[in-house]
């Protein structure tokens, strides 16, 4: 799988995703450092990559824009270390890869894993 790790994560998640047989990417690695969060997302839709995330804003932006993509995960209350966070996003994997393939919001805590499927939708 292709992942593309937000500035919110550091390096080290990205390298480590490679490590275990992925194509991770940082956006420091594409000069992204900085760069507005709909500028990382375009970037991740275009290259076809699933982005990881500790920001929150991503989930909004898909939600406001009903976005198709990309695919996005998003660390809550999870483990701090970028070693942890692999690992974390490695053991679940195969339990939310074929939702990041067709499109999701993947958020993933310490004690649970919430898929919501996109675009999202307006609840109500």
């Amino acid at each position: 799988m292709k992942f593309f790790v937000d500035e919110s994560l550091s390096a080290e998640v990205a390298r480590r995703l490679s490590a275990a047989g992925h194509d991770g990417r940082h956006v420091g690695d594409e000069g992204l450092l900085g760069a507005p969060d709909t500028e990382v997302m375009r970037v991740a839709h275009e290259s076809g990559r699933v982005l990881v995330a500790a920001d929150t804003d991503f989930g909004e932006l898909l939600a406001l824009g009903r976005h198709p993509g990309p695919s996005v995960v998003l660390f809550r209350r999870a483990p701090h270390r970028p070693g942890a966070q692999a690992k974390l996003l490695l053991d679940n994997l195969p339990e939310i890869e074929d939702s990041l393939a067709t499109g999701a919001v993947v958020v993933i805590t310490a004690e649970l894993i919430r898929i919501r499927p996109l675009p999202i939708e307006p609840s109500g």
